[in-house]
């Protein structure tokens, strides 16, 4: 029986280490996609701050003090930020969680106006999805229950990122000659020319979103305070920090706001629709490809699916940097891949002609035959 049906300890065995192996390899891959991860955050924090050193050190201010100076800098910049924006925000916060139940009243209105149903249904709708988690706490418990550790241990992470991209900017030069001595002697001028066009791609990628995140914020606040809709300082710091995930980021950042602004009124909700279609087509017509895609250089539908294989690869936290990630795969394959075929084609290109010139006919008497 057992030779009918094949199925002999070995082959068992066999069966049992592969399954083995993939959940390994399954396991090992997490691993260094999170460590991948988390040296591309470094990377890209270091590289200005190696660049801000790097001018410094032209003034006769010394590396590891530039690199310090420049990170407090940026440091300061962003805490006064957040004290400048958190009192209006913070305000603006508790007045939309005060209204917060006239809104959906108002909403669920406006809806059952639109959808043709009656407000009624809606209402029993939403109870019935609140009452999900009012009756059932341990949906709520258990995310509370880990925001603790999960601030712990996102403020860890975030302080030895810091520290790492400090120490990556004040001593560049050993780590990119240790990567350009991964590769044979040959070859470790294409090398350094890969990590100089990374280097190139995540400044303009940074300088990029700076710009943009500033553009966007202000022309949103404006538009939203001429527009006279309430919270405007809430909506335009959404709307700013949502442009660091390309396109998904900034169709999320738009549904709050419209259906805030249709909770007042068809109207409202029709004009905060047009503000922001009018905002994102400034940022995808003027911001990007001025600011951002000069040294990204990144098609549009590549970027819209790119987006989506990094959060399925990386998670949420890599969609903060899909358009690095993206920038890196797309040099890569151009140095590693098509720039060699290219070069292979066009010196094969070279070599046929003078295949043909060199080639001597044969004389005509000696292809007759002689019989």
């Amino acid at each position: 029986m057992q030779g009918d049906s094949g199925l002999t300890p070995a082959a068992v065995y066999r069966a049992v280490l592969l399954a083995f192996g993939l959940v390994v390899a399954g396991l090992i891959f997490r691993a260094l996609a999170t460590l991948l991860l988390a040296l591309l955050i470094v990377v890209v924090l270091a590289i200005p701050l190696a660049a801000t050193a790097t001018r410094l050190q032209r003034l006769r201010v010394p590396r590891a003090l530039g690199a310090a100076l420049a990170l407090v800098l940026g440091l300061a910049l962003l805490g006064g930020l957040i004290v400048a924006i958190v009192p209006a925000f913070s305000n603006e916060i508790n007045q939309l969680v005060k209204s917060l139940p006239g809104i959906v009243d108002s909403l669920r209105h406006q809806l059952g106006h639109l959808t043709g149903r009656s407000a009624t249904q809606i209402g029993q709708q939403l109870q019935r999805f609140v009452d999900g988690y009012t009756q059932h706490p341990s949906k709520l418990l258990g995310p509370v229950a880990s925001i603790g550790l999960s601030v712990a241990g996102g403020l860890a992470a975030v302080v030895i990122v810091l520290l790492t991209a400090l120490y990556t900017a004040i001593q560049p030069a050993p780590l990119v000659d240790g990567l350009a001595r991964l590769v044979p002697p040959s070859r470790r001028h294409v090398a350094r020319r890969i990590l100089v066009r990374l280097r190139e791609a995540y400044l303009g990628w940074f300088r990029g979103l700076i710009i943009g995140m500033l553009v966007l914020g202000l022309l949103t606040y404006f538009a939203l305070r001429l527009a006279g809709i309430g919270y405007a300082a809430f909506f335009a710091i959404l709307t700013a920090v949502a442009i660091i995930v390309p396109y998904f980021g900034a169709l999320a950042s738009s549904i709050p706001p419209i259906l805030f602004g249709l909770a007042i009124s068809p109207g409202k909700g029709l004009v905060v629709a047009l503000i922001y279609l009018g905002i994102h087509q400034i940022e995808g017509n003027v911001v990007e490809p001025l600011v951002m895609a000069r040294a990204v250089k990144l098609h549009p539908a590549a970027v819209a699916v790119g987006v989506v294989a990094v959060e399925r690869l990386f998670g949420f936290v890599g969609l903060f940097v899909a358009v690095p990630i993206l920038a890196s795969v797309k040099i890569l394959v151009e140095e590693l891949w098509i720039r060699p075929l290219e070069a292979s084609s066009l010196e094969a290109t070279k070599q046929a002609p003078l295949a043909v010139v060199h080639s001597e006919p044969e004389p005509v008497g000696e292809r007759e035959n002689p019989s």
